[in-house]
């Protein structure tokens, strides 16, 4: 229903990420289907280290691209200005982030809920982050939110929200037109101390959010990862293709990657085990399967009654 991708690119820029960049900005919960139709209902999450800094260029981060590992299943980063690792795994609805930070008494994540309109709510009690935006780039949608849940698996020792640079201290909840999120801190008492969150999100409400978080259950991340990777073999798998050319080899099993991007599932699966979807056409909640978008430069949506 979603893909993660590290973000060098601004806040809109259609080009997220550019190979020929070294700084990342967040890594982004994406639906983009190409950078001329650019993206609807992101948001993006952050490690920082040493000061809480929450805007875009502050908290961004040099990077090599000797020190990231990009798999369908799997992603890793070393952010030097932080001195942290981030990894990500995904499942359909949802992802396991991993960071491993160095020994501190201020190491941070970032949530941002980009522009337009967008909600964000600290939940100290349940490490939890909730909140959602209403950002898209293209048509005319109505009641569209895409709503998140970040579920951390420790304390908070700090909590803020922001609005562009500007952090407020302990207020735990934010609704605001400009570019704004939340942050929150942590203490690292070794180095390799690693600092985990779940991350789901839903077009159809903040409950199903929290349904949505459920695909991971109780697996850890490497779980979570050895998942995927089984899932992506099976997917490429389909297709046998032979050479004795290696080049050719992997040039046609990514483009079979790539290729099957799209459709994105936007159909949940709610409490009762019914396939539901948020309709573009009428702002509304109905029971049956939603498909969407397409790399090649066009958007479209298609419903499938149950």
């Amino acid at each position: 229903m979603n893909l993660w991708t590290p973000q060098t690119g601004n806040n809109g820029n259609g080009w997220q990420y550019t190979y020929a960049s070294d700084k990342i900005r967040g890594f982004k919960q994406t639906h983009q289907p190409s950078p001329w139709m650019n993206d609807y209902g992101m948001f993006s999450i952050m490690p920082v280290t040493g000061k809480a800094v929450a805007d875009q260029d502050g908290r961004a981060s040099w990077f090599s691209h000797k020190a990231e590992i990009a798999k369908p299943y799997y992603y890793s980063v070393y952010l030097a200005d932080h001195d942290v690792t981030t990894e990500i795994t995904p499942t359909e609805r949802a992802a396991y982030f991993r960071f491993t930070f160095p020994k501190t008494d201020s190491a941070f994540v970032v949530i941002d809920a980009f522009d337009k309109e967008s909600y964000v709510e600290i939940i100290p009690s349940q490490n939890k982050i909730i909140g959602y935006t209403t950002k898209y780039a293209r048509g005319r949608l109505k009641n569209f939110k895409n709503y998140f849940v970040i579920q951390f698996d420790r304390p908070f020792t700090s909590t803020g929200t922001w609005v562009d640079k500007d952090i407020t201290r302990g207020s735990l909840k934010l609704l605001e037109q400009k570019n704004s999120g939340a942050i929150v801190g942590f203490a690292v008492s070794k180095r390799g101390e690693k600092i985990q969150a779940r991350v789901a999100s839903s077009f159809i409400s903040q409950e199903q959010a929290e349904i949505n978080l459920k695909e991971i259950g109780n697996r850890n991340f490497d779980q979570v990862a050895a998942a995927g990777r089984n899932t992506w073999n099976k997917t490429l798998g389909t297709i046998k293709a032979e050479s004795k050319n290696t080049d050719q080899l992997r040039t046609f099993y990514s483009c079979l990657y790539r290729m099957v991007f799209f459709p994105n599932k936007l159909y949940e699966i709610d409490a009762k085990g019914k396939i539901m979807h948020y309709s573009p056409y009428t702002g509304e909640v109905l029971p049956g399967y939603m498909f969407a978008g397409t790399g090649f430069g066009t958007l479209f949506a298609h419903s499938i009654p149950s």
